[in-house]
């Protein structure tokens, strides 16, 4: 059956477009829901009358949509989850997650709708997703997946560094103890003094 969408609906149709769905999706959801009226002959000529308004609606809503835009292409947002080995998660991303990022990180608040998310995010590393604020106006988006826990290379460097500083402070150890030996065997491989000779004359 055809229906006149009065609202915008995800992947139906924005307002004033006449759309065909099915009678069960009308009568049960859109209809009650204020998102929708049957496509009848009075309708149709009443929607006739409203399009200059729609117009002007949709010219705002792009131009909203474009400022939006405009503040979130070639942003990048940051969420740190558990993740065990290889980075693999022990859930999965959702909208909600990012868009809750966005929200704190960049001071927008999206629709977690509007986001572009055709696969579940299940592994740490860097994902490029659309934002799809109006039609042809999609920013791009990047969302870093980091572990709460120390990834494996830098933990190894870490080591590195540590195990270095210690081999560094047992060679300096070993040189002052290797100094003062060698002091201590070159005091008594030293000629006695002149007193001591005297002394020992005198015995």
């Amino acid at each position: 059956m055809q229906v006149i969408l009065q609202k915008e609906v995800q992947s139906l149709g924005r307002e004033g477009d006449v759309v065909k769905v099915a009678g069960g999706y009308a009568n049960n959801f859109l209809i009650p829901k204020g998102l929708a009226i049957m496509a009848t002959a009075g309708n149709l000529k009443q929607l006739e009358q409203r399009r200059s308004s729609i117009a002007k609606r949709e010219v705002a809503l792009k131009s909203d949509a474009e400022a939006e835009a405009a503040k979130l292409e070639g942003k990048s947002v940051t969420i740190t989850v558990k993740a065990g080995a290889e980075g693999r998660l022990y859930g999965s991303i959702t909208t909600k997650d990012i868009a809750a990022a966005i929200e704190e990180q960049l001071g927008l608040a999206v629709d977690r709708r509007r986001i572009e998310h055709s696969h579940p995010i299940k592994q740490t590393g860097n994902f490029m997703l659309k934002v799809k604020l109006y039609p042809e106006v999609e920013p791009v988006v990047e969302v870093k997946v980091r572990s709460d826990q120390a990834e494996p290379e830098a933990m190894a460097a870490e080591a590195e560094s540590v195990e270095a500083a210690v081999e560094e402070v047992s060679a300096d150890s070993a040189v002052e103890t290797e100094s003062a030996e060698s002091a201590a065997v070159e005091e008594e491989a030293a000629p006695a003094s002149e007193d001591e000779e005297a002394d020992e004359d005198e015995a």
